[in-house]
């Protein structure tokens, strides 16, 4: 499925972490990439990142069309590896809504 389109910017933040140039670009094409494969209509997506004594804590929010918003939250010692683990949950919510709406 294509993304048909996006109709609010991806937001990337992070309260105390500085996040470069890569991070945010990985996340913003990581989060089109699960909304081009699941509905094709973002609506608005938002990451935040945190960090937790040695752990990063990453929170991914997702709309999709007039879905409710998804969200996903994971930790882990790598800032990349929890941003892709809270995406999976996402994506794992996105699969299962997909399922029960073709059923």
């Amino acid at each position: 499925m294509k993304l048909e389109s996006v109709d609010s910017a991806i937001t990337v933040q992070s309260s105390d972490i500085d996040l470069g140039e890569s991070l945010p670009k990985h996340a913003e094409e990581s989060i089109l990439r699960v909304a081009s494969k699941y509905f094709g209509r973002l609506v608005t997506g938002s990451v935040h990142f945190g960090k937790e004594g040695h752990n990063y804590r990453c929170s991914v929010n997702m709309q999709m069309g007039a879905l409710k918003m998804m969200s996903g939250e994971a930790q882990n010692k790598d800032i990349y590896q929890a941003f892709n683990e809270a995406l999976e949950k996402v994506a794992k919510q996105l699969r299962r809504t997909k399922r029960l709406l073709r059923e």
